[in-house]
């Protein structure tokens, strides 16, 4: 089994005692031996988030040693990141421009800027929490926005866009969970890459994606069909309300009154049922339904 193998399968053991009612403390503690033992890359941190898993582990676990120990090696995870991060910069700038040292002119600092990678600074925030769900629903997200083209910390735009969910909730339940379900699916939506790009850039802040429709998030080329398929749906309801009945079978979501105008048309296969269209006479809403 190799590191990154092993690394997986002592995040998922921690995982499960974070969500689990008790937490064995001499297990625990093993397991963050056995990850301090292991040489851990750059590549193998990013890969598994066992940084966000360990910390995850210190904050429900009342051990002391398990406290100190955590907290040890998610400091040298943390250098070793800041160490890894510094000399590739140093390295891209040097091998860049090996003459950077006798020339100044700007034609060499053009050359030293250039670089494939895209980077973006997010000033983002987000409160701590050692709610399993909210943990979760942090995971989900982080999973979501991973790409290897941004260097960007996951983990802490994940939890600034579902600390910003859970606020306007202020609890974990099902209108909370499919909020953070939507955002997941949508970022993670393969004919709407943009929408992630956006995000990862910071064009949309944690806080507007965390409250974006579903018509808000949607590709361009979607948004363009649904606009096409609204206005030919109001033309055939305007049509169709033309020569409508009169009736107060239906009640106006909008002003609550009965004064309503219907008409029924068969807009799919003869199979399927008909679409009625309903007109409300007092404040001009229109709706429509099969």
């Amino acid at each position: 089994m190799g590191c990154y193998e092993e690394v997986v399968t002592i995040g998922k053991k921690l995982e499960k005692m974070i969500t689990g009612k008790t937490v064995d403390e001499s297990q625990g503690l093993d397991l963050l031996k056995s990850l301090k033992a292991l040489p851990i890359t750059l590549d193998i941190l990013t890969r598994s988030r066992i940084g966000m898993t360990v910390n995850n582990f210190r904050k429900t676990s009342k051990n002391e040693e398990v406290g100190t120990l955590a907290k040890s090696l998610i400091k040298y995870w943390k250098k070793k990141l800041a160490s890894t991060s510094n000399n590739s910069n140093n390295n891209s700038e040097v091998g860049s421009n090996p003459k950077s040292d006798s020339s100044n002119t700007p034609a060499s600092t053009s050359s030293s800027t250039t670089t494939t990678t895209k980077y973006s600074s997010l000033p983002i925030k987000a409160t701590s929490t050692t709610n399993a769900v909210r943990l979760k629903c942090r995971e989900m997200l982080a999973s979501a926005l991973e790409s290897s083209e941004y260097n960007v910390d996951f983990n802490i735009l994940a939890a600034a866009i579902e600390d910003c969910i859970y606020q306007e909730f202020n609890n974990t339940e099902v209108k909370y969970k499919n909020r953070v379900r939507s955002r997941v699916l949508n970022i993670r939506d393969v004919k709407n890459p943009q929408l992630k790009i956006d995000v990862l850039e910071g064009v949309i802040p944690p806080e507007k994606i965390a409250v974006m429709t579903a018509e808000e998030m949607a590709s361009a080329e979607l948004k363009k069909l649904r606009a096409q398929l609204t206005k030919e749906s109001i033309d055939d309801h305007q049509m169709a309300s033309q020569g409508g009945t009169k009736s107060d079978l239906f009640k106006c979501g909008r002003c609550g009154k009965r004064d309503t105008t219907y008409n029924q048309v068969q807009t799919r296969s003869a199979d399927e049922p008909m679409t009625t269209f309903v007109l409300c006479n007092a404040c001009g809403n229109r709706w429509k339904f099969c």
